[in-house]
């Protein structure tokens, strides 16, 4: 599962053996309304699972919808990669525009300005490179867009799922690593190391599901 307004085309990089692993690529649907919730979205989005015990991988917001789907799936893991395990992971900026409502304000100018507004989110290294913007974040609904920063930030997780494996950047700084417990580490990976880390990302994934 892709990350906020991202494509599955962000997963390109990554090179695990398709004889060993067969490889199903969610995308992002419509949210039936604003006050939709995201376990009724995740219920919703796991009906297009047709296998039993998938293993489940998830980018960012991705990562928190995963976690929502295994409610439902029953995953035989559950794969996080630059996203958080529970609420207190989120940085203190995410707790202070949640505190304030100030995300109420992001969704006028999400579409006209998303570009300037994504790296709020997605950090300013992707920030920089706007054909990557175009290629990668190409879901684009107003209605999806305010749905997702909404449910973000007022996710509610305490305690971890089991059988979670987390993969953490320790430059990341959408969901600084400081925050994290029991990840994963790479070194020099930031918020959009699925692009730019994935040989090692291929790695771990695949050492995960052969141990």
């Amino acid at each position: 599962m892709p990350g906020l307004a991202a494509s599955p085309e962000i997963f390109e990089n990554l090179t695990l053996d398709k004889e060993k692993y067969s490889l199903h690529y969610l995308k992002w649907i419509a949210p039936l309304d604003l006050d939709e919730g995201i376990a009724n979205y995740a219920y919703r989005l796991s009906a297009f699972i047709k296998e039993e015990n998938p293993v489940l991988v998830g980018v960012s917001f991705g990562g928190i919808l995963v976690q929502e789907m295994a409610l439902f799936v029953k995953p035989r893991k559950v794969i996080i990669i630059s996203s958080v395990k529970n609420q207190n992971e989120l940085p203190q900026k995410f707790k202070f525009a949640k505190f304030t409502k100030i995300y109420k304000l992001f969704p006028t100018k999400v579409v006209e300005n998303f570009e300037q507004y994504a790296q709020y989110f997605l950090g300013k290294p992707l920030k920089k490179k706007a054909d990557l913007y175009k290629k990668y974040l190409s879901v684009r609904d107003k209605t999806y867009l305010k749905w997702s920063i909404y449910n973000v930030l007022k996710w509610k997780q305490l305690n971890p799922i089991k059988s979670i494996v987390h993969i953490h950047g320790n430059k990341d700084t959408v969901f600084p690593i400081k925050n994290i417990k029991n990840s994963i580490e790479i070194k020099g990976g930031t918020h959009v190391m699925i692009l730019m880390k994935a040989k090692q990302i291929t790695k771990i994934i695949d050492t995960v599901l052969t141990c």
